[in-house]
């Protein structure tokens, strides 16, 4: 089985939404993210976690603050990426919030 990387997106406005949602809207929605987990099953090696802002660094060793859309991951393995994608074409995450959105990337064996 080859691993891959599922990185998700979403705008400022969706993150300034989930920050000010209640604790009742926010264990509304994560029901839908478990119910993910559950239809994926063996294929989930990580659940991962929602990402803080980033920060950057460059060659010089100046550092600062990302600019990227990047707010979690998980991780999953599957025989292809097409597998992979099929696994996330209905994922909640897309459904959460107007110009949400996923990446995924196969990993390479070191």
């Amino acid at each position: 089985m080859k691993k891959f990387l599922v990185i998700y997106h979403a705008p400022a406005a969706a993150m300034e939404k989930w920050a000010n949602s209640t604790p009742e809207e926010s264990a509304k929605g994560m029901e839908y993210w478990f119910q993910w987990k559950d239809q994926v099953g063996e294929h989930l090696v990580d659940f991962g976690s929602p990402l803080m802002p980033g920060q950057n660094v460059n060659a010089k060793g100046s550092w600062t603050g990302s600019t990227t859309d990047v707010t979690g991951f998980s991780i999953l393995q599957a025989a292809t990426i097409d597998v992979a994608k099929k696994l996330v074409e209905n994922h909640p995450h897309l459904h959460s919030y107007e110009g949400c959105a996923i990446t995924v990337h196969e990993t390479a064996s070191m």
